[in-house]
């Protein structure tokens, strides 16, 4: 049988468990729509009424202002983000459609992928066009994802200070790799959380990368 996950907490302690499994996320480029506007070495990405210079690609969104990362995910795998503005944080099957305005394209839409929306008004979950609102009292500006493949769960966390405060997870069966992707409203921004071996995360012990 397949290993199972451990069993997360909503209260916080679960913070080094998860951050064992710290993995350094990487755009794919190639994936990157007009809009979008890299920066920082590639970890800071925001939404831009200017189209960008980046060349035409099979890969990349056309329509949605939407990008993916380069590493799929296979095993255990937990990273953080900070936004600001309107922003989905998803993973996606690498065969979501890249061309076009339909909902087979729109993280959260289709089958393909899972979603996270987090706005000032708060936080709501999507998958397969349905909706869940998230009753919470505030947002913060950084998020964090743990997904164990194996077991089928996909979590997202709010990161407030030293602690995991649990929004949604997803049970489900992943039957191809995840990739982790972004879609922005306009005015918002992403940033890639440095969680690297020998750092340590908040309220963890120094993490170490996952390997695929």
């Amino acid at each position: 049988s397949e290993p199972q996950g451990e069993t997360l907490s909503t209260n916080g302690d679960n913070m080094e468990t998860c951050t064992l499994y710290s993995c350094e996320l990487t755009i794919d480029t190639n994936t990157v729509n007009k809009q979008l506007k890299l920066s920082d070495n590639n970890r800071k990405v925001t939404y831009v009424k200017e189209d960008q210079s980046h060349p035409d690609h099979p890969d990349r969104f056309d329509f949605y202002p939407q990008l993916l990362c380069r590493t799929g995910l296979t095993g255990r795998c937990y990273w953080e983000v900070e936004w600001s503005g309107n922003v989905d944080v998803s993973v996606s099957y690498r065969g979501i459609r890249r061309k076009g305005d339909s909902g087979d394209c729109l993280f959260g839409y289709n089958d393909q992928s899972w979603s996270l929306r987090c706005s000032g008004g708060g936080y709501s979950v999507r998958h397969n066009k349905t909706v869940t609102p998230i009753t919470t009292f505030y947002s913060s500006g950084r998020v964090a994802v743990y997904v164990d493949c194996p077991a089928g769960s996909l979590s997202f966390y709010r990161v407030s200070s030293d602690t995991l405060i649990h929004l949604h997870t997803f049970s489900t069966t992943f039957t191809e790799p995840l990739y982790p992707g972004f879609w922005f409203g306009s005015v918002s921004s992403v940033s890639l959380c440095p969680l690297q071996e020998g750092e340590s995360p908040p309220g963890g012990e120094p993490s170490s990368l996952l390997t695929t």
